[in-house]
């Protein structure tokens, strides 16, 4: 069955590789990129929706099936915690209400390793409260994904995440599948992959199992 999905964040390391893989899928009639800036990637399945996030209220969505929420920034890019709730929480829950009005009745979220809406740690509950918020929806199905460090080229590079791989890379072999960095394209995989089921229901994806959904895709793809 052809599906009309809508992706929030698709400039990012996450949303760039799905909004292609959408593309390049034969069951997806056509996405709308919900973006800050223009894409400049031609195609006739392609819909930009250049938009800011400040007045989403001003935007209406053509409609849409699937709702795939890649947004993300740091408390650095975005300038305190207020502004990176607002980004990370806030536009996402926003466009998670214009993608129901628009018809969306399932929705797949990328959030962290140690998403907890509990946390001590800032971030991490932050993307606690992202899934907690979109689960509270009335979509079908939600789904986050919880990736370990993503490993991929960033249009603005992040020096700490930079460290951290440098750190995290050689020692992969040796840790827990869950804490190994994982390619953001692994990610977008899993996320069409995800979406290619008839799952009903709230559930949360680990960046292990994350790996595990992409292999699954790619051998039914012949490995592409």
């Amino acid at each position: 069955m052809s599906r009309h999905a809508l992706v929030a964040g698709a400039t990012g390391l996450v949303g760039r590789s799905l909004v292609q893989r959408l593309l390049d899928d034969a069951d997806t009639a056509s996405v709308v990129a919900l973006t800050r800036r223009p894409l400049a990637i031609p195609h006739p399945k392609l819909v930009e929706a250049v938009v800011e996030f400040d007045h989403l209220g001003d935007y209406v969505l053509p409609a849409v099936d699937d709702y795939f929420c890649c947004l993300g920034t740091t408390i650095r890019e975005a300038g305190s915690r207020d502004a990176f709730r607002e980004v990370d929480l806030g536009y996402a829950v926003a466009v998670a209400r214009l993608a129901l009005t628009a018809g969306a009745t399932r929705c797949f979220v990328v959030t962290a390793l140690g998403a907890n809406p509990t946390s001590r740690v800032f971030y991490n509950r932050v993307k606690g409260e992202v899934e907690v918020e979109l689960g509270r929806l009335p979509f079908r199905t939600v789904v986050a994904f919880r990736p370990s460090l993503l490993i991929g080229e960033r249009a603005q590079a992040r020096a700490g995440e930079r460290a951290a791989l440098a750190v995290a890379r050689p020692l992969a072999p040796v840790l827990p599948s869950r804490y190994r960095p994982v390619d953001a394209d692994t990610v977008a995989r899993a996320m069409l992959a995800c979406a290619k089921t008839d799952a009903v229901g709230r559930f949360v994806v680990e960046s292990g199992a994350i790996r595990t959904f992409a292999a699954v895709a790619a051998r039914a793809a012949g490995g592409g």
